[in-house]
């Protein structure tokens, strides 16, 4: 199977979804953090962010790579051009200019070449923020996760302080609300949930509920394409 999961900043998808590919013994990519690695390279070579042409082509020439190991704090390493960037690319500066980045179709369009090859054995939970609608539109399986935006703020500061990062709640709230405004409103691939997709507030509900819930879902599901397929 295929599980794409999407949703804004700090409704839990990387928690959620890592938990679940843990439970279920899937793999799992972060499409976010692919761009992340683009934007952090984009951003050492002092390139012009509004320069879609410059990025496409640094975007195509990159050799990203994501290794997931499951029970390990991070579960995950990204490694660019051979170098491990895993904590650089959650820098605050990457995080500010990501969307900018990620706004150009050319760029979108090399990424979700590299993100369908990452995941093109299948048996992968995927999150980001437009893998049921663009990168994945045929999954088995589509969740959009929400929560509210105090909540999700509040989840991130905890998040950044628990790295050491020196951040405020007020601060990452704007910086959100200016994020929801970029994903949900860039011409290409926008944050939307796909019309198929099971929607999912987070606000009150603990990861591991949320996880149990999911692994419900999957159940359900993988049993309606035993069915169909029989």
């Amino acid at each position: 199977m295929i599980i794409a999961i999407d949703g804004p900043a700090g409704a839990g998808k990387s928690s959620v979804a890592q938990k679940l590919a843990s439970s279920l013994g899937l793999n799992y990519l972060d499409t976010g953090a692919i761009y992340r690695a683009l934007t952090l390279e984009a951003l050492r070579d002092h390139s012009d962010l509004d320069d879609a042409e410059r990025l496409s082509d640094m975007a195509r020439s990159m050799d990203i790579q994501m290794r997931y190991y499951g029970r390990r704090r991070p579960p995950y390493r990204i490694l660019l051009n051979g170098e491990d960037v895993t904590r650089k690319i959650r820098s605050g500066e990457v995080s500010v200019h990501v969307s900018q980045v990620s706004s150009h179709k050319g760029v979108r369009l090399e990424m979700i070449r590299k993100q369908r090859r990452m995941a093109e054995k299948g048996g992968i939970v995927v999150e980001g923020r437009d893998v049921g609608t663009a990168v994945f539109p045929e999954a088995d399986l589509k969740i959009f996760l929400t929560a509210s935006l105090k909540e999700r703020a509040l989840r991130r500061y905890r998040e950044m302080k628990k790295e050491g990062y020196e951040v405020s709640i007020n601060s990452l709230q704007q910086e959100m609300v200016r994020r929801d405004h970029q994903d949900t409103t860039r011409a290409h691939n926008p944050l939307k949930k796909a019309h198929d997709a099971m929607m999912v507030d987070t606000t009150d509900m603990s990861v591991s509920r949320v996880v149990r819930s999911l692994i419900k879902m999957v159940k359900e599901r993988a049993d309606t394409i035993g069915e169909g397929g029989a």
